[in-house]
């Protein structure tokens, strides 16, 4: 019979992997506290138009504003393989609801604001509450930490057995290197603060970024500005169906990668070719961030892969007391978030149990080489495709 430890566990994030995990957490019968910087739950999904504050290049330590979504963004994937395992997404009627199968984003913010209440998990969430440090217990750093906030703030120490980091990684952006990026004076953004169009009325506007942002949101620009010039480093990865839409549009032109950026508003392309531009929108990406966490390098961002994590959620030499969920790409999210809650939640109580941390490390040091061999590169280290994780998850039960 396995003997069930309870832990007090904190849990850094209220979205769809920081609730998930809590409701987990307490269901295997731990103390959970989840800390939320926002006013409501949702994460990535809580809409903020309020986005004057926020450097338009996202290169603050702390943002003021972490969502990035923007007004007319929808799902990409239908709701029926979005939602959690025993909460389906299901068609809401109402004033107000989505029906569509691929609804805009304020009806999954309102699934997950259902899912928060339906579990009773809104009383664990301290909300407006920003972490500002987490490390092992330093009587010392959390002193300075008090010091450098302003007077109108209120610092609070906690010690707990367990951290779950659950922050999202699509809120600090990714930035190309330009050269004359720092010298340009004309209006540089990011996509993590974009919200509408309105703002680039017949500009002549250059975004960055074949994504499937940057499609999106070039189409959406063509509707409004003078021109929209999508610089990509590969036109290869064009598919068939955005080819025909540029075609479509007489404003919208395809062009390749920066060269440089000019003084005088110029924007030289490495083909020789050059526009004179108003703005410049970067849809670039995202790069995972911590600026709370204190590892003392035992966990880092190299090249957007976080590591060493043991299937991307156990860092070998501090686990279990400290897990990361939500970190994986190009997954169908809810569930898997889902699975990665009951695993560190029953690996804390003491139903699952993990490898030595030698042999934790053995593990993803194979998984580097296998990706390397397989020709990914380090950054998408954390880009799983398929659901390798939980399989595992399933077989670690002891």
């Amino acid at each position: 019979m396995v003997s069930k430890k309870k832990w007090s566990v904190c849990v850094i994030g209220a979205g769809p992997s920081g609730l998930v995990a809590a409701r987990e957490l307490r269901k295997e019968g731990h103390r959970v506290v989840v800390l939320e910087q926002k006013h409501d739950v949702g994460g990535q999904w809580l809409y903020d138009p309020n986005i004057e504050k926020e450097d338009p290049l996202g290169q603050t330590k702390f943002l003021d504003v972490h969502s990035s979504i923007y007004t007319s963004l929808r799902l990409l994937s239908p709701r029926e393989i979005m939602g959690y395992t025993d909460f389906p997404f299901f068609v809401k009627e109402g004033p107000g609801r989505d029906p569509r199968r691929f609804p805009g984003h304020k009806e999954l913010w309102l699934y997950l604001k259902e899912f928060s209440v339906h579990f009773g998990l809104r009383e664990l969430i301290r909300f407006n509450t920003r972490v500002e440090y987490v490390g092992m217990f330093n009587k010392q750093k959390v002193d300075e930490i008090g010091s450098d906030v302003g007077s109108e703030e209120v610092v609070v120490e906690e010690v707990f057995d367990a951290v779950v980091v659950a922050n999202g990684h699509y809120s600090h952006p990714r930035l190309p290197s330009i050269k004359g990026m720092d010298t340009w004076k004309r209006k540089q953004m990011h996509s993590h603060v974009y919200r509408v169009p309105k703002a680039f009325q017949n500009q002549v506007v250059v975004v960055v970024g074949n994504s499937l942002s940057g499609q999106d949101l070039s189409m959406e620009l063509a509707g409004v500005a003078k021109e929209v010039h999508i610089s990509a480093r590969s036109q290869n990865t064009l598919t068939e169906g955005f080819s025909t839409v540029i075609s479509k549009y007489e404003n919208l032109h395809l062009r390749p990668q920066i060269k440089s950026l000019e003084e005088d508003g110029r924007i030289l392309f490495v083909d020789g070719s050059f526009v004179v531009a108003d703005a410049i929108l970067y849809c670039t990406g995202y790069t995972y961030s911590f600026p709370f966490l204190d590892t003392k390098g035992t966990v880092a961002v190299e090249d957007n892969r976080v590591g060493p994590l043991y299937h991307h959620t156990f860092p070998p030499s501090l686990a279990p007391s400290l897990s990361f969920v939500g970190i994986p790409r190009k997954i169908i999210a809810f569930p898997f978030f889902e699975s990665q809650g009951k695993w560190i939640a029953q690996v804390l109580s003491g139903k699952r149990k993990l490898p030595s941390p030698d042999d934790m490390m053995h593990h993803i040091h194979q998984f580097y080489r296998q990706r390397e061999a397989d020709g990914i590169p380090k950054r998408d280290t954390h880009d799983i495709i398929h659901f390798e994780v939980r399989a595992e998850v399933n077989q670690s039960q002891s």
